[in-house]
């Protein structure tokens, strides 16, 4: 094997030293406390008690989440979320950026309102939701003077309705940015194709369902991918909408997660739950990547 030259090793070492800050933040903020995770899933440890209060229980965590119905709670309600916010958010985005790819009236401008909500502080717009589904809110006096209800709805106090705001608004704070990907899907498409279409007298609807649709489908593997996992991590919409006290109607998996590892200090208990939550969502990718042979046109 060929020995470097001065300058090469030179110009590695440069390399090297360049990489260090990136690589140690990676070891002592990601990788070591993913390991810590691990072995903490194993444990009973109270925060409070220090490194000496951990004490080792094998599989006890994650047998007991089988009985715990609050687990199971949020569970389900991931799920709930995963499964409207990601179809709802994806057909929104791919419907505005098809006809804002067109000659539309103040395009630039309706694009830009669009994708507002994308860069905005979830915070804020979290807070903006909870004034409008509170019980005296704009949604409620709507239903009450147009629909002639004799009260609004309990949005956020029952366990049948306090998923909607939380679905509505992480589906518009994520349209935006999956509107501009999808756009710029949508103009390396070829010209030509869309002029055969026209000369064949396909209408607009065919046109979209069966050029514009088949071919921006990698566009829409690789979102459904990172909205998923993004809906898993919900969090901020949740707590923020529901205030002090989360319901068990639309608490999700990190929500859960968050409350026994800071509230209750069981982090033991809640390293066990955050592990589910990853092999949860990898099964899921990794489910989507057996089945994108099946309809992604590649």
């Amino acid at each position: 094997m060929a020995k470097l030259s001065r300058a090469a090793r030179r110009e590695a070492g440069q390399a090297y030293l360049f990489l260090a800050p990136s690589l140690i933040i990676f070891l002592v903020l990601v990788l070591m406390p993913v390991l810590f995770s691990g072995y903490l899933a194993f444990t009973n440890w109270n925060f409070t008690s220090g490194l000496k209060g951990i004490q080792w229980i094998g599989l006890k965590n994650f047998a007991k989440l089988h009985t715990d119905r609050n687990f199971n709670f949020a569970l389900k309600n991931t799920f709930i979320y995963t499964a409207t916010s990601v179809p709802m958010t994806l057909l929104i985005a791919m419907v505005f950026a098809y006809f804002l790819n067109g000659r539309v009236y103040c395009q630039k401008l309706i694009r830009t309102f669009v994708f507002i909500p994308y860069i905005s502080n979830m915070v804020a717009l979290a807070l903006l939701f909870r004034c409008l589904f509170r019980s005296d809110g704009i949604i409620n006096s709507m239903l009450t003077t147009n629909f002639g209800m004799e009260e609004g709805l309990k949005w956020m106090s029952s366990n049948d309705l306090n998923k909607i705001p939380v679905i509505l608004l992480s589906t518009w704070a994520a349209v935006g940015y999956s509107m501009i990907v999808y756009m710029a899907a949508m103009q390396g498409i070829p010209e030509s194709l869309y002029e055969a279409a026209a000369i064949d007298g396909a209408s607009s609807h065919q046109v979209f369902w069966r050029i514009t649709v088949p071919l921006i489908s990698p566009t829409t593997f690789f979102l459904m991918i990172i909205r998923m996992i993004a809906v898993f991590k919900i969090f901020t919409s949740i707590s923020v909408l529901s205030g002090d006290i989360v319901a068990r109607g639309n608490i999700s998996l990190i929500v859960k997660i968050y409350q026994d590892a800071f509230g209750n200090y069981k982090f033991g208990y809640a390293s066990a739950e955050a592990w589910v939550l990853f092999i949860i969502i990898f099964a899921a990718t990794l489910l989507q990547f057996w089945g994108k042979k099946k309809w992604v046109n590649e």
